[in-house]
């Protein structure tokens, strides 16, 4: 991994990269370092610090000298902070550059809340040494949010859970209401659960299931204590995400919509039409930028989803970025599609995965939402799991 480390940082002119992480303070650090999440207790500060070309070196408090044993290089023990302070200059500036620069979990003005993982006092330390600090957005993109062979099969199967699991809830609706039987939105989340389970699938937190008003707040989840039910004529909007229950596995993320009846109203087809189009013009442009070789920006994606939107004179209601990045947590920390919330300035990169998902709210009425998952590979992009939804669902009970 060093290896690679160090080819990368070459290749975008750096010459290192400086690690740092308190108390779990970097979880990406945790990921790329492969850090050990038992036998090693952490409640010092420890830094590690990879060069362009040469031997890495960790930093580590007294107490806590076997931190970063599984990790090679030299080893610099501090106890007083002046030592800390001392061991930090030394090593970055050892290469005796005027400036080097140096990469971190840094993203100017926040812009990116994924990567800002280093707090404002520590890169104030680091800048004094004379440091020149770069984001280290496209480093982590390549070594914490790009997938292997195995996590690509294991993202497959998990959308196609997904897909099916859906359609399985529509089906289980349409049955309890034919049959008298009472529903509701916490009724049908639960079976979308026990849908999970028997697929070896898990999720951390439980899918959304909206009736109606509900679906028009995008982050509405139904409990045990606050839910409606589901009715006859009503719509209802399903965004449901999991992954295996394997080692390493990554998530996938789907949203579907449906109407309790067998004639979905005008109004709700008409939203639909408009959110599915975004999507699909989204999804061309990355497909078609894919196979020419071209390079492009999350940013750009959302903004060819949103002018579909807005055109069709529902911008005010897409209050929301189109899409975000999906690893081992559904919210990964790779390129979201995003020119709202942030104006996300990565690249796309091979091997990485995200959703399209724009929307469309109407408070007080409903809310349309269709997402799709993105794989993109050197040469290409697909959406993965079943045929992404054409018209909403019709459930004849």
């Amino acid at each position: 991994m060093i290896d690679k480390i160090q080819q990368a940082l070459a290749k975008a002119q750096l010459d290192g990269w400086l690690f740092y992480s308190f108390r779990g303070s970097d979880p990406i650090a945790a990921n790329i370092l492969e850090m050990p999440t038992e036998g090693h207790m952490a409640t010092r500060r420890w830094f590690y610090f990879v060069p362009q070309s040469g031997e890495p070196t960790r930093i580590l408090h007294s107490i806590e000298r076997d931190v970063l044993d599984h990790l090679p290089g030299k080893k610099l023990i501090y106890l007083p902070w002046q030592q800390l302070h001392s061991h930090l200059k030394n090593v970055l500036l050892e290469s005796e550059k005027t400036k080097p620069r140096i990469a971190m979990q840094y993203s100017a003005e926040a812009a990116i809340p994924y990567l800002s993982r280093v707090d404002a006092g520590t890169v104030e330390l680091i800048r004094s040494f004379g440091v020149e600090i770069v984001s280290s957005a496209d480093l982590v993109q390549k070594f914490e949010s790009a997938w292997n062979d195995e996590q690509l099969a294991m993202h497959d199967e998990a959308a196609r859970g997904l897909f099916e699991s859906v359609h399985s809830a529509f089906a289980e609706i349409g049955k309890r209401i034919k049959a008298g039987t009472p529903t509701t939105e916490y009724d049908i989340q639960q079976y979308i659960l026990d849908c999970f389970a028997a697929r070896g699938m898990l999720s951390k937190d439980p899918p959304i299931v909206a009736a109606n008003a509900n679906s028009a707040m995008p982050h509405y989840g139904p409990t045990r204590e606050h839910h409606s039910p589901i009715n006859k004529g009503d719509f209802v909007l399903i965004d449901l995400w999991a992954k295996l229950d394997r080692p390493g596995a990554v998530y996938a993320d789907i949203t579907w919509t449906s109407f309790v009846g067998d004639k979905v109203p005008g109004k709700v087809t008409e939203v639909f039409n408009v959110v599915r189009d975004g999507r699909d013009a989204a999804t061309n442009y990355v497909k078609e930028a894919f196979a020419a070789g071209r390079t492009i920006y999350g940013w750009q994606v959302d903004d060819v989803c949103r002018e579909v939107i807005q055109k069709a004179g529902y911008g005010e209601y897409f209050i929301h970025r189109t899409g975000h990045n999906i690893h081992t947590e559904v919210h990964g920390n790779g390129a979201n599609i995003d020119n709202l919330e942030t104006k996300d300035e990565r690249v796309l990169i091979p091997r990485t995965c995200f959703s399209i998902e724009p929307g469309i709210y109407l408070e007080g009425e409903f809310g349309v939402r269709s997402e799709i998952d993105v794989y993109v590979g050197d040469h290409e992009a697909r959406v993965t799991g079943g045929e992404p939804q054409k018209e909403v669902v019709a459930i004849l009970a």
